[in-house]
């Protein structure tokens, strides 16, 4: 079951271009493109009302997607504008539109109630906007898992010294002995992780010059359903990295954008900003092969574990200290399918 009224990363917004491109978001099959006036996003169903047949085999034309079957035309409202050969369009030749909106450098789609779709509840990362400070580069994953289990995967960092002993993780010790400080908040939650008095990881060590300790932090936002704001970094211990993490040292910002495809696929939008040495494209693309490197091995574990689940069951999983931002995000998005479910009773 997936959380309808709520924004989710429909895809990079490089990747909408002059072609149809159809995606499965939330179970629904859709279709996006760029209005050739304006140049904006648009989505819509991808079914023609005519035949069935799916819109990404159209082409966009002036007046907006052209169905690739029998020409039919509709706006980037789904409303049906032309049918070759007829002069009267029927009020129902029409196909469902998503609300859509362009920011970051990403395409954010609506799959719930239009009418309570709130552009001003869109996460806001303005750390893609800021090229000097924060060069960056992204990437999009095909997952076959359920998107809950990567926002698992990111709530509970004890398994970076185990699954990236040669990238970010470093020493298991450090992990298991992280100071955590874990807060709810009315649409997700906080936590912080510090790693004090600790070895640079392989990570580190390769992108600046640090001391054989460094005090190291590891700071999420979760916004419910499907999006995490991390901030991550370490500088030389002793020079008061608690009080004042703006010193020369490692630090990187990443976008975690989780999109349920199906129950047990999705899709993972990621991105990578250097914040140390940001005029040196170099680093920025040293930076983005380690994280890529890392998430593929995230990657291939939350699969095999989709896999397992799927053949035994959950029965029989237990919790364990780790697990305590896990859990609050779990019970964030229990109350929003909650909400949505007595919403629709309501209605009913």
């Amino acid at each position: 079951m997936f959380v309808k009224n709520a924004w989710y990363v429909a895809a990079w917004a490089h990747e909408i271009g002059p072609v149809p491109f159809a995606r499965t978001l939330c179970g629904v099959p859709v279709v996006l493109f760029r209005d050739r006036g304006t140049g904006k996003p648009a989505a819509l169903l991808d079914r023609c009302c005519h035949r069935g047949t799916p819109l990404r085999f159209g082409q966009v034309v002036p007046e907006g997607l052209e169905c690739g079957y029998h020409g039919m035309v509709f706006d980037t409202a789904g409303a049906c504008i032309r049918i070759p050969g007829q002069a009267s369009i029927p009020p129902k030749a029409r196909v469902q539109a998503f609300p859509v909106v362009e920011r970051d450098e990403l395409i954010w789609i609506w799959m719930g109630e239009p009418d309570r779709a709130d552009p001003g509840k869109i996460v806001p990362y303005p750390f893609h906007n800021d090229h000097a400070r924060w060069p960056h580069k992204c990437q999009v994953y095909h997952v076959k898992a359920n998107y809950m289990l990567l926002v698992d995967n990111l709530m509970d960092l004890t398994h970076l010294a185990f699954v990236h002993k040669n990238t970010i993780g470093g020493n298991p010790k450090a992990h298991v002995e992280a100071k955590m400080t874990v807060t709810p908040t009315d649409d997700g939650l906080h936590f912080i992780r510090w790693l004090m008095d600790s070895a640079p990881p392989p990570t580190y060590a390769k992108a600046v010059p640090l001391a054989e300790r460094i005090d190291r932090w590891m700071e999420f936002q979760y916004i419910a359903p499907g999006a995490v704001l991390q901030w991550t970094g370490g500088i030389d211990s002793g020079k008061g990295a608690v009080e004042n993490r703006n010193q020369p040292g490692f630090s990187l910002r990443i976008f975690h954008g989780l999109t349920p495809e199906t129950d047990t696929t999705c899709f993972y939008f990621w991105s990578a900003a250097n914040g140390y040495r940001q005029d040196d494209p170099g680093a920025t693309d040293a930076l983005f092969h380690e994280i890529d490197t890392a998430f593929r091995e995230d990657k291939a574990i939350v699969e095999a574990q989709q896999a397992m689940l799927t053949a035994r069951g959950e029965q029989g999983l237990i919790d364990i200290v780790s697990d305590a931002a896990r859990v609050h995000m779990r019970r964030a998005v229990k109350r929003m399918i909650a909400a949505e479910a007595a919403s629709e009773a309501t209605g009913a």
